[in-house]
């Protein structure tokens, strides 16, 4: 058995693997455990690598660094990609108030720790190691230390003391938002997935549901006009799929006369559809959709990457096919045919026609249910790789004496934002299944809360019981947790946000992965990942520069 126990001694990459699956393991079996129902989730991996660093299980330095590293590309990117499409629609909604929120827990959480600082008497290179850790911002630390290295002319005594700081805060800077929003949920009563519902509808506001109707042709003004001249229909969203004259029912298109007496069955919202009935002519109970004819429609999938990015009208689909779309479901939402409305994969599209002819479309679009929940893997490493270049790109700003870098999270994470908006470039679609996009998610947030705990783990009970480690934890839990309950509590006792972006807010404005990893388990729901997205670049800029500026302006 000596081999056996040298598997768990030595720091081989056998040994490590095993022992990051065990720490992985037993952190998400820790996870899953409740009480009241309450439980640590995705945390409980972190406090399983703590136990096991605190028992030496240790793993090649190596090996940490690059599974931790990667586990959070990983993590960030997959976020990317999956609140992409709608982040612009969610930054022009409500980007500011996000941002203003995030802004005010940056800036409140640097003056804690600069009045701590005054007030206790600890040293500036320990509090900007407190704040950094206190806020799992690990760039912040690296410009800090920079800023240092300037100040002191690299004194290798001071140099030191921001990492342990970082070290003693990190644990609680994770749990501190944690228990923030188990705090708001419980005191707000908070009901998830009504919370859930009432974003869902938020969302949808400006986008009204699509309904169907069938009108008479009453209107003499339209007697011999054809619908291409007619400029109400589909320039407002609104599409006529079949027309009905005496016993003939056909699809609808540019050059279909009206007469007096005509049946046509329309798609649109609601309040264009009334626009549409005064113009036409009253509603009938007569169902176009119901009645036999060689007319039916069909669900179709957008997977053929030739089409991507082109319209309906581009593709010919009515003139050449005789085919008629009449709305687009996209992300969960039934989006009005316009004449600007491009196809993105996994769109699905509702056809209306001929069996023949919509089996021409079907094939025109792909239709593929394999093709689309097999995941591009090409894609996947060019944007991971176009993220590190982003991330370690260093920008100068006046009077600040290191370089700002987003980091190998924000890079990735900013990446994948850009990549999935566009969708499509050359060959390349940025599309990856819910499925594929989960798997890899979880891989990566695991990794890196493994690594992180065995990193700590060896130190992190030394460090709390002996010299100043229990009272820079006190001080740094609250740089944690006063900036991330003010503006908890103001979001929503008086802005009324919903607990879902809250949830997101106070994950962003710390820049914790884990702790996005953790709302979106206990609110079963993607929702933080778009808030997020929307205040992460600024809060990671401002934490950068406000470390640095702190050791500029505080540093005696």
């Amino acid at each position: 058995m000596l081999w056996f126990a040298e598997l768990f001694q030595g720091e081989s990459v056998a040994s490590s693997i095993l022992i990051l699956s065990l720490v992985a393991g037993t952190g998400i079996a820790l996870g899953s455990l409740r009480l009241k129902g309450i439980g640590l989730g995705i945390a409980g991996v972190l406090f399983s690598g703590l136990l096991f660093g605190h028992f030496q299980f240790a793993i090649n330095h190596e090996v940490m660094e690059f599974a931790r590293e990667f586990g959070l590309i990983l993590f960030v990117y997959t976020i990317g990609l999956q609140v992409g499409p709608g982040f612009l629609a969610s930054l022009r909604r409500e980007g500011l108030p996000l941002n203003l929120m995030a802004a005010s827990i940056v800036i409140l959480g640097s003056i804690t720790a600069v009045v701590i600082s005054y007030a206790a008497g600890i040293e500036i290179p320990v509090v900007v190691g407190l704040l950094s850790g206190a806020t799992t911002n690990t760039p912040s630390l690296a410009a800090a230390q920079q800023a240092l290295a300037d100040v002191t002319s690299g004194d290798a005594g001071i140099a030191t003391l921001p990492g342990l700081g970082y070290a003693v805060a990190y644990p609680f800077g994770i749990m501190g938002i944690i228990l923030t929003m188990l705090l708001i949920r419980v005191l707000f009563r908070v009901n998830t997935p009504k919370e859930a519902e009432d974003l869902r509808q938020k969302l949808e506001q400006g986008m009204e549901p699509l309904e169907v109707t069938n009108l008479i042709v009453e209107n003499p003004n339209l007697e011999g006009l054809r619908l291409g001249e007619i400029s109400l229909f589909e320039d407002a969203g609104v599409v006529i799929s079949r027309v009905r004259h005496g016993d003939q029912q056909a699809i609808a298109h540019a050059d279909t006369i009206l007469h007096l007496g005509d049946i046509v069955l329309a798609v649109g919202p609601k309040a264009k559809l009334h626009a549409l009935k005064l113009l036409v002519g009253k509603k009938t109970d007569v169902d176009l959709s119901a009645v036999p004819s060689n007319i039916t429609s069909r669900t179709l999938i957008v997977t053929k990457k030739g089409v991507l990015g082109k319209t309906a009208h581009e593709l010919g689909l009515r003139a050449r096919y005789e085919v008629q779309i009449t709305r687009v479901r996209r992300s969960g939402l039934e989006l009005p045919v316009s004449p600007t409305l491009r196809f993105q994969y996994g769109d699905r599209v509702v056809a209306v026609g001929e069996p023949q002819r919509i089996e021409q479309i079907a094939s025109l679009l792909g239709n593929s249910e394999k093709a689309l929940n097999t995941p591009e893997i090409i894609p996947i490493f060019v944007g991971v790789a176009l993220g590190v270049l982003v991330g370690s790109w260093p920008f100068h700003f006046p009077g600040v004496p290191a370089p700002v870098k987003l980091g190998l999270a924000g890079g990735p994470l900013l990446v994948a934002i850009i990549l999935s908006r566009i969708g499509k470039i050359g060959p390349l679609v940025w599309y990856l299944p819910s499925s594929a996009n989960f798997i890899l998610r979880e891989v990566g947030i695991v990794l890196f809360l493994s690594c992180v705990g065995l990193k700590a783990g060896d130190q992190f009970v030394a460090t709390l019981v002996q010299g100043d480690g229990l009272r820079w934890m006190a001080f740094a839990s609250l740089i944690t947790i006063i900036p991330l309950v003010v503006v908890g509590l103001v979001a929503r006792l008086f802005l009324k946000t919903n607990f879902l972006t809250i949830c997101g807010l106070l994950a962003g404005s710390m820049t914790d992965p884990p702790a996005l990893a953790f709302a979106g388990n206990i609110t079963n729901s993607e929702a933080p990942t778009v808030s997020y997205a929307a205040v992460y670049p600024l809060t990671m800029i401002l934490r950068v520069i406000l470390a640095q500026l702190i050791v500029l302006l505080f540093m005696r």
